[in-house]
């Protein structure tokens, strides 16, 4: 019987990580539940059973109920009825499983009803569900929105909001509007009291997943006459209360099981979450963060998934009297879809690590006065989560679309027609460089840890760790790799021109993702020649490919160059 999970043994791999004893030992707070919950671990072997058995059970539910229910759930997809989003029937079944499974309140704390699990392992069953079905993975990953109450909601909103998650209950962030998608300082949807002190909502919000969901988090104007992130607050809308209807679900090119609507707030009570003020600057800051680690997750399991079929149609599909899987143009194409997947999958584990480290102890912050070499190590693990989610979800999504399209191409003809699965993973793929930030504002994002020598530094500090002896001449050639890297960094900050500056930040961005995830590939591979010896040797070698590339281009450009690249004069914009 298949199992998303034991049927790739590369995801266990990274649940053997060092860094893992530390969040185990972070998130279990020397196993203080084991006394009150049943099935809270007793030790560390005992913590990583307990996450071996979710994720096992996550992978049959992925693979003999989610995955068959994909075909129909796509072209059936969410309707609208009298303003109100109605999913799937499979849907239905998706989540019904999923709640009896378990499933639900991963991150949450087991005295609300939660299983207390890290984001790693968080990450791993969203791979798993995504492989699946991409456009499902949206809406049961979107639970992830509770950690945003969690950290900064009063205890009784706790208390109120987070079992009915951990239950099974849906959640969404409502924070796009007409006129504010990347933009959120646009946000105008306001927020006003009643003279009791009542919170209401009115205005529109525009390509919300999940947007009928049970449980909101909203991003409103809270301060009148103010046109900036600062009069924008975070709250809290419960679908119980009422005052919102769907108005509009989108008709999109792929992920159709994930709703996407536009919602309409008529006088709609809600709560505050946090303070005033602090929405945009602080909340959609720390959810927007979660969020695009999601996205590399999802996009992680549609890499995974377009491999599997493509390497699945190679060995069966026949041309010129064998199987196509010998032909080394297809044999590339399959070589370069694993290495990318077995890469990217090492980056979003290693960021989901460092995000575990920092969140947990920001946790114990809140219960007790961390010491010097705590609060050393938050900031430290701080530093590499920021710097890491954005290359994370920016290359993950890249690949998944590459490896999607890669698939379609191994099926030739066959790819094109909807029999297939891969022109639906080509479709769910597309959006994922594209919500939660785009592909270009992760760039923007990383920019400065690139400048500013941080992801040098991590790469210096990565070519000081010994790696087995087969390893050892690529790692020769990744060391060239990090000079070449060093002295296009030090060109562009030379010159000292923004624009260029700007102009090129794609290429450095792209050198810094792959120079990474080659010496992440080295570790790995060190540790697991079985599993990553292959992917190693591609991986390196289509580094180097596109690093020297990148940096022979930078090295030459010059500034007047530019002038050569705007299609048209820039417009100045009024209001």
């Amino acid at each position: 019987m298949a199992n998303y999970y034991t049927d790739h043994p590369e995801i266990e791999f990274h649940l053997n990580h060092p860094l893992m004893k530390r969040i185990v030992e972070l998130k279990e707070r020397n196993y203080a539940d084991k006394d009150n919950f049943e099935d809270a671990p007793v030790n560390y072997e005992d913590a990583i059973e307990n996450y071996k058995r979710l994720l096992e059970i996550t992978g049959d539910v992925a693979a003999n109920i989610i995955e068959p229910n994909s075909e129909s759930v796509d072209q059936e997809g969410p309707h609208l009825e009298n303003g109100r989003m109605i999913y799937a029937s499979k849907t239905f079944e998706n989540l019904d499983a999923t709640r009896k499974a378990g499933l639900w309140g991963i991150s949450m704390p087991r005295r609300y009803g939660g299983l207390n699990l890290p984001n790693v392992v968080f990450s791993m069953a969203s791979e798993i569900i995504s492989a699946a079905d991409a456009g499902f993975q949206n809406v049961w990953s979107l639970q992830s929105c509770i950690d945003t109450l969690y950290e900064f909601g009063t205890e009784e909103q706790r208390a109120k909001y987070i079992p009915r998650i951990c239950a099974g209950e849906t959640m969404s962030m409502d924070l796009t509007e007409p006129d504010a998608g990347s933009d959120l300082q646009r946000v105008m949807l306001k927020a006003t009291q009643d003279e009791d002190g009542t919170w209401r909502l009115n205005g529109v919000k525009r390509f919300i997943t999940n947007g009928d969901s049970d449980i909101h988090l909203v991003l409103a104007r809270s301060e009148a006459g103010t046109r900036d992130g600062r009069g924008l607050s975070m709250f809290i809308y419960d679908k119980r209360d009422g005052g919102v209807t769907v108005r509009h679900i989108e008709n999109k090119l792929g992920i159709h099981g994930s709703p996407t609507c536009e919602l309409v707030y008529k006088n709609a009570k809600c709560e505050l979450c946090g303070s005033t003020r602090m929405g945009l600057i602080k909340y959609v800051m720390a959810l927007m963060n979660g969020a695009r680690l999601g996205i590399a997750a999802q996009s992680v399991g549609v890499e995974q998934e377009s491999y599997n079929e493509g390497l699945a149609y190679a060995k069966e599909r026949a041309q010129f009297g064998q199987k196509i899987v010998n032909f080394p143009a297809v044999y590339d194409m399959l070589s370069r879809m694993k290495a990318k997947l077995d890469a990217g999958r090492s980056l979003l584990y290693q960021t989901a690590r460092y995000v575990d480290i920092y969140k947990a102890l920001e946790d114990i912050a809140r219960e007790r006065k961390l010491t010097p070499e705590e609060r050393a190590e938050m900031k430290k693990y701080t530093r590499l989560a920021d710097a890491f989610t954005p290359i994370s979800k920016g290359t993950n999504s890249e690949y998944a679309n590459q490896n999607a399209y890669d698939a379609i191409s191994i099926h030739g003809g066959s790819g094109f027609i909807m029999e297939y699965k891969s022109q639906r993973l080509f479709r769910d793929a597309r959006i994922f460089s594209i919500y939660e930030g785009t592909t270009q504002l992760q760039v923007v994002a990383a920019i400065r840890y690139i400048t500013n020598g941080t992801y040098l530094s991590i790469m210096k500090e990565m070519l000081e760790a010994e790696v087995s002896d087969s390893m050892k001449p690529l790692k020769a050639r990744v060391e060239k790799l990090v000079a070449l890297y060093e002295e296009a960094i030090e060109k562009v900050k030379a010159d000292a021109n923004q624009d260029e500056h700007d102009f090129l930040g794609r290429r450095l961005y792209n050198m810094t993702a792959e120079i990474i995830e080659a010496l992440l590939i080295l570790d790995d591979a060190s540790k697991a020649p079985e599993l990553f010896e292959k992917s190693a040797n591609v991986f390196v070698r289509m580094a180097e490919e596109n690093t020297i590339g990148q940096h022979a281009y930078i090295m030459a450009f010059n500034a007047e160059d530019l002038k050569n690249f705007v299609a048209v004069e820039p417009e100045t914009t009024e209001e």
